[in-house]
This record gives structure tokens, sequence and C-alpha cells, in this order.
């Protein structure tokens, strides 16, 4: 999967403003920020261009648009962030900036996971990254374990981590939830997690409620607070009840239950 990479010249006097900046690019289609550069599949560049474009001149930022080697940029991004030891003795190999668990979102998940009994649950990550919510939800004693990317390199970088760490997980690429394929008895998820952008999560909730079983969770996080009265709204016509809200810095993680 091809990337470009946006280099923009910001100036905020308040954090609070670049955060509303980061969330209108990431509305656009922007997945990673690293410094000023902003990462974004070639593909959803050449459908929002114009939108991004503008976004860009309103706030009269100077920047300019490539598009990345891929392996160039992979062997520079591995070189500035080598394997990343969790709790748990989990080990995380972060490839192509997909996360190796000490963002704000990732760790209110991971917490919460090791505070939770996963024993015997069918767990599914939507939208993995390195997989490592799933590694600990496998380690954590989850029987079943699913996780699910858009990216190709996202699902062989699970694939590799979950062998680094000995654990069995079920790596799929793909963009919607999978129906959970178990036991006829099992028609669905105790647990699915998902710490991805506002607008796939409120996309999705019909299908993390229909897959869930009864007395499920859902764990949501990857948005603001200002993105938690429209999430909570979509899942409770959904039939998912919020059970509590977390916080880390700017950022939070919702807990439903079905």
């Amino acid at each position: 999967m091809k990337y470009h990479v946006l280099h923009i010249k910001t100036d905020f006097a308040e954090e609070w403003k670049k955060d509303l900046f980061d969330q209108q690019l990431f509305d656009l289609g922007v997945e990673t920020i690293d410094g000023n550069d902003y990462y974004i599949q070639s593909e959803v560049l050449k459908e929002n261009r114009s939108a991004l474009t503008e976004v860009l001149t309103s706030f009269n930022f100077q920047f300019t648009i490539e598009e990345c080697e891929d392996e160039n940029w992979n062997a520079t991004w591995e070189a500035e962030h080598p394997l990343q030891e969790l709790p748990l003795g989990i080990k995380i190999i972060p490839h192509c900036a997909f996360g190796a668990g000490h963002h704000e979102t990732t760790s209110m998940l991971i917490n919460s996971l090791v505070a939770a009994n996963l024993s015997g649950k069918n767990v599914l990550d939507h939208g993995t990254g390195t997989g490592v919510l799933a590694i600990f939800a496998k380690r954590l004693g989850a029987k079943e374990v699913v996780a699910i990317d858009i990216d190709d390199k996202s699902v062989e970088n699970t694939k590799e981590n979950a062998a680094l760490n000995d654990v069995e997980i079920d790596v799929r690429l793909g963009s919607t939830v999978p129906p959970f394929r178990g036991e006829p008895t099992e028609r669905g998820y105790h647990l699915i997690l998902a710490n991805i952008h506002r607008n796939i999560l409120i996309e999705n909730m019909p299908a993390y409620a229909e897959n869930l079983v009864a007395g499920g969770e859902l764990w949501l996080s990857g948005f603001y607070e200002s993105d938690c009265p429209v999430l909570v709204a979509c899942a409770e016509e959904n039939g998912l009840h919020l059970l509590a809200t977390h916080t880390n810095g700017d950022w939070r993680f919702l807990q439903f239950h079905k």
C-alpha cells in the first residue's frame, strides 16, 4: 500500500488548536502524525486532495506533499523505533508507524485488558496496527483472538509480532467487522477492541453491536472529548450502553455493554 507524506509548517499558540487541526486532517484520511509530517494513503490523498488543500490554505500554512519510498520510509522508521518491551514480557516491533503500545489511547486499553478477566473469551481487535492489543488479549487468557486491519503491511507486522511473542492469533486483511467463526454455540465476540478514527467507529457501530454476544463489551478509543457525544449516541442507537469513560490527556476511551 502506497503512502504520501504532507510536510506542514504549523504554528499554534495553544495545544488544543493543534488538536482540532489534526482532527480535521484525520477526518480527511491522514493516518499517522510524526512531528510536522502527516502520512496518508496515496489513494485516499487522491480522493481528498482538494479538501486537504482547502484546510491547509485556510490556516495559511506552508506545506509540501511527496510520495513515500516504501523501503526507505520503513527502514527509517524501524531504525528510530526499535523493538519495544511492554508489560507481561510482551515485545513489539513497530513497523511503519502502526504503534508500539505507548500512545495514550493504546495504554488506556492495555491497562483495562490487564485488569479484565479474559479467560475463555473471544476477542476482536479491529484496526490492529502492530497487533499489540490482540497479543495482550491472547497473553491474558482469551480463547480466540481475531485481528484485522485494512493495511497489508500491518497484517504482516501483526503476524511477526504474534510469532515473536509465541501466541496464536487469527490475523486477517480487511476493513469490515468479520463474524466470529467458532463453534455453532458461539455466535459472536465477548469483547471488541477498536482504537481507530471516530468516523470509522461510527460507520462500524452496527456491525460491532451485531457481532457482540449478549453481555459482551465494546471498547473504543482513538478520539477526543468532543467526539464522545456522537459516539455515545450512535452506540445507544445500536443497543450498546455506556459503562465507563477513561481519560488520558486529551484522549478518551469509552466502554460499552450489550
